[in-house]
This record gives C-alpha cells, structure tokens and sequence, in this order.
C-alpha cells in the first residue's frame, strides 16, 4: 500500500494548544465548575494547579488563530484525566467534563472545520492511568479482575501510591501513576483501534501519537493506520519520536 502524507498537511501551518493554559471561555458555559478554585491566571502554574482553560475559550479565539496565519490545531490531551496536563487517561471516550466535555469539544470541531481548520488530537495509547475505569478495577479486585491482563501485572498486592512497597506493575518510566498497557493481549489492542476509529468518525482530522516507539508488537501501527484510513484516508498520523527519526 502506497504511503502518502496528505496533501493538507503540506500546507498546514499547526498552532499547538494546552487547553487548560490557553484560554478560560469569556461567556462562562461550564455547568458544573463555574465557580472553582482556579489558580490565578496570571501566576506561574503549578505541578498539580489546574486554570480553568477550556474548548469553548479554544472556540471563542479561532479567529485569532486563523488571522495569525494557522489553518490546524494539535492540542495536547483532552480526555478525561486527573492531571492539568491530561497525559494521565482515565476515560478515552469523554472529553474532560472540565474542558466542557464532548458536546464542548463537538461545537469546536465544527466552527474550526467551518474555517478549513484541521483538528489532530493527542493519543496516549501507551499506558493510561491509576484512575482508568479498567487499572481500577484490579486495584479493587485484585487477581479476580477480568482487565488483569490488561497490564503488566508482576506481582501482588498492587501498590499504586505507596512508594515504599513495590508499585508490582509496570508503569511508564518507572511513574507508578501511568501503568503500561499490554498489548500482546489482542483486546487491549483491539480497544485502543476502536478508540482510534471513534474519534476519526467523531470528525478529528488525525492522531499525533505519543510514544509510539514504546509500543513495539509486531503489525499493531500498521494496523492503527490501516484502519484510521479506512474511514478518513486524508487523516494525518504523526509519531512522537524522540531519537533520530
């Protein structure tokens, strides 16, 4: 199969957003929210500090970010997370309730793709997080779980926050907070393929994926490729690669 880039992404020029820094929505819409302790706009942020910025703010500065010159927009993760960056998945089918949520993040994509402005969105398909509906379930039920092989599960019990016990699972560079999927197992596989088709159908314009050089089964990007093609053939796919590319 022939390998193209596509032809817009020949011609985009990428403005990258980290959506809780970029830009709090100046008509307030957030139902839930509305009045919470965000740290102060203007102070240096903090590890565990939250702004309050959100999609609706990312919707209410698109004609800034078009006449600065910018037809696509990376943002860096989105879902539903227990971290101001959102690297730490906890559901990978919601928009964090935070930035507004899924209708949020819908209302976006169209007024964006309404000016020829692309959309690519972050995958952290590498591992997912302590608070993953999935990893939780282990915490709780230990080996009865039926996500068990989900994760690189070494021993037992599991200790996900206590450092002086051995976290018995693999997590990503060692971090205890994000465990490592496995993805010999072909559902862990087969889950994260149709997270990929979901949001490709949703309407996003490609994935930047993170980390992709950890993910090392044999067939599993050409796969992710194969089928995010298969429902947008103009999707763009780009691979965080930190060594030489």
């Amino acid at each position: 199969m022939e390998i193209r880039t596509p032809d817009w992404v020949k011609h985009a020029v990428f403005y990258q957003i980290f959506p809780d820094r970029f830009a709090r929505s100046k008509q307030p819409r957030k139902r839930l929210l509305r009045n919470a302790s965000w740290e102060d706009w203007e102070a240096i942020p903090t590890l565990q500090g939250y702004k309050g910025g959100d999609l609706w703010g990312v919707l209410q500065q698109l004609d800034y970010i078009q006449d600065l010159g910018f037809n696509a927009i990376y943002f860096t993760p989105i879902f539903q997370s227990a971290s101001n960056h959102r690297y730490h998945t906890h559901d990978y089918y919601q928009v964090d309730p935070m930035l507004g949520g899924n209708p949020a993040f819908k209302e976006l994509l169209d007024a964006a793709h309404a000016r020829n402005i692309k959309v690519v969105l972050d995958g952290v398909f590498n591992h997912s997080s302590r608070g993953f509906f999935f990893f939780h379930d282990v915490l709780e039920n230990g080996p009865h779980s039926p996500w068990v092989d989900w994760f690189k599960i070494k021993g037992w019990p599991l200790s996900p926050y206590n450092g002086e016990f051995p976290a018995n699972y693999v997590g990503w560079a060692d971090n205890r907070a994000l465990p490592v999927f496995n993805h010999d197992n072909p559902e862990v596989r087969e889950y994260i393929m149709e997270i990929a088709e979901y949001w490709i159908k949703f309407g996003i314009d490609g994935w930047r994926l993170d980390v992709p050089f950890e993910i090392k089964v044999p067939g599993f990007w050409q796969e992710f490729r194969d089928r995010v093609k298969a429902i947008n053939p103009e999707a763009y796919i780009v691979g965080e690669v930190w060594g030489d590319s």
